[in-house]
């Protein structure tokens, strides 16, 4: 298991792809329980390390190359700010953005630490369970598109659907007190 999380959290530090390996072999070694809180955990420490190294030398390189675009994202995120754990969740649980792009633009935006770290470690949830139930059925599968499914996908939509909720509601009663 310590072999698996120093691993899990060197790949997702610094954005190496794998860790989807990672999780369906979780599954097979360890109970459900364990390998989602294995998977949760191990992309939460490693995403907030990559979060941080992009804070510490990412900010300057996007602000060098890219400023205008980084200013029109910070823009869009002080705009959200009450809602970017929701948000960021939603950008976990779908497939939109790879989480690697989301690790190193973050800090760049101005996104806090403490939101992303949570909002990662819930938000991986979901796809790492379809990950995990493909590592339980190992010996069925013959490739990584097997776990990845037209389900899959509608089930990813659904829970990102499910995690933008809060934001309406907050939004519609914005609204009528307005």
């Amino acid at each position: 298991m310590l072999g698996v999380f120093m691993v899990y959290v060197f790949l997702q530090t610094f954005a190496i792809p794998g860790s989807l390996f990672l999780s369906i072999l979780s599954g097979f070694l360890f109970p459900f329980s364990v390998a989602l809180s294995l998977v949760c955990t191990c992309s939460a420490i490693g995403a907030s390390l990559c979060f941080l190294l992009s804070q510490l030398l990412g900010r300057k390189l996007i602000m060098a190359y890219f400023p205008e675009r980084a200013q029109k994202w910070a823009v869009q995120v002080d705009k959200h700010r009450d809602n970017l754990l929701n948000y960021i969740i939603f950008l976990r649980v779908t497939p939109f953005l790879p989480n690697w792009f989301i690790n190193l633009t973050a800090p760049v935006i101005g996104v806090p630490l403490m939101p992303f770290a949570l909002g990662t470690f819930i938000g991986v949830a979901p796809p790492s369970f379809i990950a995990i139930h493909g590592g339980k059925t190992l010996q069925d599968m013959t490739s990584t598109d097997n776990a990845f499914n037209l389900n899959s996908l509608a089930l990813l939509i659904l829970f990102g659907g499910i995690s933008l909720i809060p934001v309406i509601l907050k939004n519609r009663m914005k609204d009528k007190k307005e």
